[in-house]
């Protein structure tokens, strides 16, 4: 990897890498498989420096086992002991702001200084999931930045609260707004919030949104400047043909869901891609446009061409991989990327 010494050097602006894991159940496993699986991913990523480990909320859905966002929040906080760990998100029409108020103030109360409260609009389900959650779908557009400015009200100190978040009340967790269109840009940038742009699945808007969002940013009580986090995926191996290999599993995923067949993590399968017919092939490269697939090497120059156009202040990357030893070893390639451009060691396993 000596070729890479070239992307680095003291006047490079160091980028966070940061986790989102959606717990993803492979064909064959089960939740609790998966649950022990993130656990695991977690440690590993706190000891190799990753900034922040995130978690989706996601119902009715076969292959993701993060429906209990909060839950599984207190899991990994739990067994790890200084990277920040949050939501990535909460989908807010799904709750009420106070539940949530409540559900964060306590994860903050028992690890203070370690919990973020990404908050996204949509349902993270289908219409049918959303009647079960037993939220009102008749929504109107302004009802989100109602719920987020109510759920921000419940943990702040305002001391004529109608009713008090026990927890949570002035224990202020760091809110993000999170989106894939110009909405929550322009939510976030009105409110003084950090963005988190969803990129990883649905890269179509990103530069309009991140526009958007820097321009119309307003300085607030939280933050003096705006701060875009981008999600990103990574699948990195030793080889670039292992690494096309592993991201074939991901590539099916999304071609199950966009054709209204969701299911468990399917195992990769060599030549997927290539073999796919161009429909589908189109529709894998417009779903994962924000992708780097190879060596360390390739994965470096892939992240630093998407850093420098994009300006990122922050990446959160994603590698849905079938195999739990190969994604470990994908996030740890990763990590190993990110001390080859900015600098920063990477612990022993």
């Amino acid at each position: 990897m000596k070729g890479l010494a070239i992307l680095s050097g003291p006047n490079r602006i160091m980028i966070p890498f940061s986790v989102l894991d959606l717990a993803p159940i492979p064909e064959g496993g089960t939740a609790a498989i998966s649950f022990r699986n993130t656990l695991d991913l977690a440690q590993h990523a706190e000891r190799w420096g990753y900034h922040r480990y995130w978690m989706a909320e996601h119902h009715g859905m076969p292959g993701i086992a993060s429906a209990a966002t909060s839950v599984l929040i207190a899991h990994v906080a739990g067994g790890t002991s200084s990277i920040r760990v949050g939501a990535g998100g909460i989908m807010l029409p799904n709750h009420s702001p106070l539940v949530i108020a409540e559900q964060f103030g306590t994860l903050e109360s028992l690890f203070p200084g370690r919990i973020d409260l990404g908050l996204g609009r949509a349902p993270g389900s289908d219409q049918v999931a959303a009647r079960a959650l037993r939220r009102n779908l008749a929504t109107s557009p302004d009802e989100f930045p109602r719920d987020v400015l109510e759920l921000m009200d419940y943990m702040s100190d305002n001391p004529s609260q109608p009713v008090e978040a026990v927890p949570g009340k002035g224990l202020k967790v760091p809110v993000w707004i999170l989106g894939s269109s110009l909405f929550g840009a322009q939510l976030a940038a009105a409110l003084g919030l950090p963005y988190s742009f969803a990129s990883h699945f649905a890269p179509q808007m990103l530069m309009q949104a991140i526009e958007v969002y820097r321009n119309n940013f307003q300085p607030s009580e939280y933050l003096d400047k705006p701060y875009v986090m981008l999600g990103y995926n990574v699948f990195a191996a030793d080889t670039d043909e292992e690494a096309h290999v592993l991201a074939s599993s991901a590539q099916q995923s999304f071609v199950s869901l966009r054709t209204g067949k969701p299911g468990k993590l399917p195992p990769p399968i060599p030549g997927y891609f290539e073999n796919a017919s161009p429909e589908i092939q189109a529709l894998i490269r417009n779903v994962m446009a924000c992708t780097a697939i190879g060596t360390a090497e390739s994965v470096a120059h892939q992240i630093r061409q998407f850093l420098d156009h994009t300006k990122a202040d922050e990446l959160i990357i994603t590698s849905s991989i079938f195999d739990h030893k190969a994604r470990l070893h994908s996030y740890r390639i990763t990590a190993e990327v990110h001390h080859l451009l900015f600098g920063k060691s990477v612990n022993a396993v």
